[in-house]
């Protein structure tokens, strides 16, 4: 086989990424190693930005997104007792965000992709990438006990954490720079009503809580829990009890709706960057770069702020040949990743308990929340960052 762009994983970055290309009149083939049913079902991000939700527009993919999303002008921060309104749009001209889960985007993408006649390969497993400083790399796949290759001009890495893609990059090139922290989020899908229209984020003496939705009748509920906590420990009656302690309070709002237990995970909390994002003729982009904690929900959009720079890189090459983006592509994705690693490393302290805090840390965390909800210069930098920043220019 061959084509222009051969790009590893279905995912948002690399389904994004098709779309973008082929606004470039750029041809390319998407190898995923998963069935179709499974990539459409499993559950991430559910918070678009701004500019997120943007670019979809641009391309003619966001019709259910407008139709079902719910947009967001702001979020309500909770410590101490009461809840802080953070007037999102308000402070930052008009900017929102968009609840609409990340099963939603990949199946409108993959949909779009077919009518289009895009080429899409499911359960076609991406084993090895072959001469990636070379003018024409191969990825050997496995599709129907069978072994291919796929010839291309450049291959877009955008299969994730665990991908082949950084690894296929030669020992020493790679810059590697993470933080574990010290807790993860225990997460149930609940088939119950949202308690509040906007998402809420509290601080509590027992552990960080969020409430968020993915639809009127589908709430999304995260627990802070410990790095290595066994989730059979987890009955669905102590997960709600645990919800309630953190969640609610008389003075603030009703009580929170329950409801039957869809899904439940634990998600480990990661800061990771990988520095440069391109090697030879492959190109990394999402997960296969950097991760963030989910604390400032900029996973997702991360990614397409990558494959947004790469597609006009790409396009640049293809319809001048100049090669002035590309060799632009890491610093500038970077410039944004390490703007977002730094705004959620920031949330991630500021909500969660560490069990190292002394007192004083304590106190001087709960002087943080309450100069960000006491300030508009404080409230207006959590905006700004929570919505998005603007894309850079290139």
């Amino acid at each position: 086989m061959r084509t222009q762009v051969g790009i590893v994983g279905a995912g948002p970055a690399g389904l994004l990424l098709s779309h973008l290309l082929r606004r470039h009149g750029i041809d390319c083939v998407v190898l995923e190693n998963r069935s179709r049913g499974y990539v459409e079902e499993r559950v991430r991000a559910g918070l678009l930005e701004q500019g997120t939700v943007d670019l979809l527009g641009e391309l003619g993919l966001a019709d259910r997104l407008h139709r079902e999303g719910l947009v967001h002008h702001g979020l309500e921060l909770q410590f101490a007792g009461e809840r802080h309104r953070i007037a999102l749009s308000e402070l930052t001209g008009g900017n929102a965000v968009t609840i609409y889960g990340q099963t939603e985007v990949v199946k409108d993408l993959i949909a779009a992709r077919l009518a289009a006649g895009g080429e899409l390969l499911f359960e076609a497993e991406a084993v090895a990438l072959d001469d990636i400083d070379s003018a024409a790399p191969k990825i050997r796949f496995r599709q129907g006990g069978a072994e291919r290759a796929l010839t291309c001009d450049f291959v877009a890495g955008c299969d994730g954490f665990h991908g082949i893609s950084r690894p296929a990059i030669p020992a020493g090139v790679l810059s590697t720079y993470e933080r574990e922290y010290p807790f993860g989020w225990l997460g149930i899908l609940s088939e119950s009503p949202p308690v509040s229209p906007e998402l809420i984020y509290v601080n509590h003496t027992r552990g960080f809580a969020l409430f968020t939705m993915r639809s009127p009748q589908v709430s999304r509920l995260y627990l802070q829990c410990d790095i290595d906590e066994d989730i059979a420990k987890w009955p669905d009656a102590r997960v709600w009890q645990e919800l309630h302690l953190r969640l609610e309070d008389d003075r603030l709002g009703p009580p929170l709706p329950e409801g039957k237990v869809l899904q439940k995970n634990i998600t480990p909390m990661r800061s990771f960057v990988v520095e440069p994002m391109r090697h030879g003729r492959l190109l990394l982009a999402g997960d296969a770069a950097h991760i963030v904690p989910p604390t400032g929900a900029k996973g997702l959009n991360l990614a397409a702020a990558d494959v947004r720079v790469m597609a006009l890189a790409l396009g640049e090459f293809y319809s001048k040949g100049s090669s002035r983006l590309l060799d632009r592509y890491s610093a500038i994705c970077l410039e944004r990743v390490w703007k977002a690693q730094r705004f959620s490393w920031w949330m991630t302290s500021m909500m969660h308990r560490f069990a190292e805090h002394t007192p004083f840390e304590r106190r001087v965390q709960l002087a943080e929340l309450a100069y960000v909800t006491g300030s508009r210069a404080g409230a207006t930098s959590l905006a700004e960052n929570y919505v998005g920043l603007p894309f850079e220019a290139v």
